[in-house]
């Protein structure tokens, strides 16, 4: 039936998400999720909405949550958009912020989201090829470009390029935005949100998924000049003026207020990855330096497709890309302390 199909659609590659195997006893190491469930006053929040009040549709400005993420920021909620998940506010911002004459710029390895999007709508863009050492180099985007996208830390790489860097891209690109994608950024990174009060072209994109452990109530926000804000709240309004139901406000604004849990998780997580990286190193693994919630890692004697397999065996799942360059890495997942242990036994298992 694809005969009835646009154009647009036949020349779609989409984006393949990460597996969510329906299987027992399962260790899932290969969406980066956080190990740890929400704040307790997230639940909370969350079961209040009840009764009457879902007969009458939400706020559409979810003026709410951008408060909260506003008072935790030190931003105005003029400069706060929200969406259902960071890939929709993404989308929008593709749409209403990068499509230009001249190609958007965005690394060779990155997040594999972009190049979905940029075909999507018609973008033209160009990668910009990581260093040896997987990291982004500053002056290969001084070039002329119709925006630019990148994550900090990057992904699926986790390497992270310091603040100091990355607001040398945003001043040599005075007449672009440029979009820094900081979903990671809580687990080690250091966010460039600060410097949106003297940069009007910069634009940073957050999830509610990793750091807050919401990863199924699809919520993330957009921090920028007011210019910015206005134009992804056209193109919002222009789709779908409703993006956030009352439970994900409701969730997200006490998630983002319970800075307690969310400085207790992430630091767990840090400190679970920084004990995997040095027993993976032991285990003669190259890992790349992360400031995320995960590792990538290779091994110079094993094929990274049989060892993902191996360990898909013994029910423990790892991401495994297939593209140029990065096809001899696992993208690991920082999971709980003992789901961390399985790993690394099943790996000396099968090194073995």
């Amino acid at each position: 039936m694809s005969r009835f199909w646009s154009k647009t659609v036949h020349r779609l590659t989409p984006y393949v998400p990460g597996e969510q195997p329906k299987l027992a006893n399962l260790v899932k190491l290969n969406t980066n999720e956080n190990p740890y469930g929400p704040s307790p006053r997230a639940l909370d929040a969350m079961r209040t909405v009840t009764g009457d009040e879902l007969k009458r549709y939400p706020d559409p400005h979810s003026e709410t949550l951008k408060t909260a993420i506003a008072a935790h920021h030190g931003v105005t909620t003029g400069q706060v958009f929200v969406g259902n998940g960071s890939d929709e506010v993404l989308a929008h911002v593709f749409q209403g912020l990068l499509k230009h004459d001249k190609p958007l710029l965005f690394p060779d390895i990155t997040y594999s989201f972009y190049p979905v999007y940029a075909g999507l709508y018609d973008i033209d863009y160009r990668t910009v090829p990581l260093a040896e050492d997987f990291s982004i180099r500053v002056e290969d985007y001084k070039q002329p470009n119709g925006g630019i996208i990148f994550p900090n830390p990057n992904a699926p790489t986790g390497r992270a390029l310091a603040l100091t860097e990355v607001e040398a891209i945003i001043v040599a690109n005075p007449d672009s935005v440029v979009v820094v994608d900081e979903a990671y950024v809580d687990f080690g990174g250091e966010t460039a949100i600060p410097l949106v009060a003297k940069h009007p072209n910069l634009l940073v994109v957050h999830t509610f998924s990793k750091s807050r452990s919401l990863a199924g109530l699809r919520v993330g926000f957009a921090i920028g000049h007011p210019d910015l804000i206005e134009a992804l709240e056209r193109i919002k309004d222009s789709f779908n003026s409703y993006p956030l139901d009352r439970f994900a406000i409701a969730g997200a604004t006490a998630a983002m207020q319970d800075t307690a849990w969310f400085e207790q998780t992430r630091k767990a997580v840090i400190q679970s990855r920084e004990a995997l990286t040095a027993e993976m190193t032991q285990l003669g693994f190259e890992v790349l330096p992360s400031a995320a919630n995960f590792i990538f890692a290779r091994h110079p004697g094993r094929d990274a497709a049989e060892l993902a397999a191996a360990l898909r065996s013994r029910n423990i799942i790892v991401r495994h890309f297939k593209a140029a360059r990065i096809d001899q890495f696992l993208r690991i997942s920082i999971g709980t302390d003992a789901e961390c242990q399985l790993l690394v036994a099943a790996l000396r298992d099968i090194l073995a």
